[in-house]
């Protein structure tokens, strides 16, 4: 069976922490599903102005997640192995303030699945959540004053169990390939990382 991750966009998301992994874990044979946790399928980027067109949005996954009835279409957190949460500001605040991307990513955090954060966004966003707490983790330099229940790590990526955590968008090419070797195998996410020249 294919191995599926989720990436999360709120406007104002750093536009390579959210590409980059969407392109290179596609590279890799993993189907990614881009979610917009507005109403709006249609996300801004914060520095190019970048538009994309998410694939659905929060809203609908809570709302088949929540469904009783047979024909309901089957989305719900457990179809994922994985989800992302891009940085930047203030599309780092912006995930952090919808509360149906809170409960997604508490619930696949329960079931285990790989929790993958970059830049603001391990602070912003899994902190307040607990997800990193007692857990190595990294970000953005210096905002890991705020997360004082984690403990900080100065590297480009950090993987504690199922939480992958990254620096910034120069580091976004490490970081996706991480997540390629956490869901798949060393061997494709070598592959992946040969073909772009990383």
């Amino acid at each position: 069976m294919n191995k599926k991750a989720i990436v999360l966009l709120a406007d104002g998301f750093e536009d390579v922490e959210a590409v980059t992994p969407i392109d290179y874990l596609r590279r890799a044979g993993i189907e990614v599903t881009t979610v917009s946790i507005s109403e709006n399928q249609t996300v801004t980027s914060k520095w190019g102005g970048i538009k994309i067109i998410a694939d659905t949005t929060i809203a609908q996954i809570a709302k088949h997640t929540n469904a009783k009835h047979e024909n309901a279409k089957h989305e719900d957190a457990n179809q994922w192995d994985a989800v992302v949460c891009p940085g930047g500001m203030p599309g780092a605040s912006n995930l952090a303030s919808s509360r149906e991307t809170g409960e997604l990513l508490k619930k696949m955090n329960a079931d285990g699945k790989l929790i993958c954060a970059i830049c603001a966004s391990p602070v912003i966003v899994l902190s307040p959540l607990g997800l990193i707490d007692g857990k190595n983790f990294t970000c953005y330099p210096g905002m890991e004053e705020k997360a004082p229940q984690g403990k900080w790590l100065q590297e480009n990526v950090v993987i504690d169990a199922n939480i992958i955590t990254s620096r910034a968008a120069g580091t976004t090419g490490e970081f996706a390939i991480a997540i390629i070797e956490k869901l798949l195998d060393k061997e494709t996410a070598k592959k992946i990382a040969g073909a772009v020249l990383l």
